[in-house]
């Protein structure tokens, strides 16, 4: 790790850069309607969960939930950190193995996601697994992952991002991370994530592991 990406990092919410004033309201209705979404999922489930009832949780009208989140899935499934992972993977030292890089990100992401609610970092992962829809969509939000990691491999390895190996390289990494989260979640959460994430990247940098003959 080098001292100047240990000294700023984008996914720790300290070093961000501050947002205006028209920004800083966004986040705030966006989070107000994420807030209301999981305090309801507890109390009543997610498929008793309505946008109406969200929206006047949240204390503002059904289409500015929509405005803002396309579906109910979007609620629970969309964070910011997917740019924010881009831009720490481009500050990483070029001669760093792409591995250890991702592997580095993958680790703080982890941490900041855990940080800043591990109980809805839990509850994410238990509906994708208990919830077709909501599993569907985060499919299709990793499929958005792994486009924005195929511009990072790109611009890495000079190659182009609609490149078949830069495709197949960037979809590996998003499965590997949406199988680790969906095992973590299989099994009660009683694993580390991160621990997790470095298993599924040994299989994708070595292979599987050698079994018993």
């Amino acid at each position: 790790m080098t001292g100047m990406t240990a000294a700023r990092s984008p996914l720790s919410s300290a070093d961000r850069p501050q947002p205006g004033l028209r920004e800083r309201k966004k986040i705030k209705t966006r989070e107000a309607i994420r807030v209301a979404t999981y305090a309801l999922i507890r109390e009543q489930g997610y498929d008793a969960t309505t946008i109406e009832q969200i929206a006047d949780r949240a204390e503002v009208s059904p289409s500015t939930v929509f405005r803002y989140f396309p579906t109910k899935e979007d609620i629970v499934l969309t964070d910011e950190y997917d740019p924010l992972m881009l831009e720490e993977l481009r500050a990483r030292p070029a001669a760093e193995p792409w591995t250890d890089s991702v592997r580095h990100v993958m680790h703080r992401a982890i941490d900041a996601m855990m940080a800043e609610d591990a109980e809805v970092a839990r509850m994410r992962a238990h509906l994708a697994v208990q919830v077709p829809a909501v599993r569907s969509r985060m499919i299709e939000s990793m499929s958005e992952t792994g486009r924005l990691l195929r511009t990072a491999l790109a611009e890495r390895f000079a190659l182009a991002p609609d490149g078949l190996e830069v495709r197949v390289c960037a979809t590996a990494l998003v499965a590997g991370l949406m199988e680790a989260t969906m095992s973590w979640a299989e099994n009660g959460f009683t694993d580390d994530l991160r621990a997790l994430l470095d298993r599924a990247l040994d299989v994708l940098e070595h292979g599987l592991p050698a079994g018993k003959p």
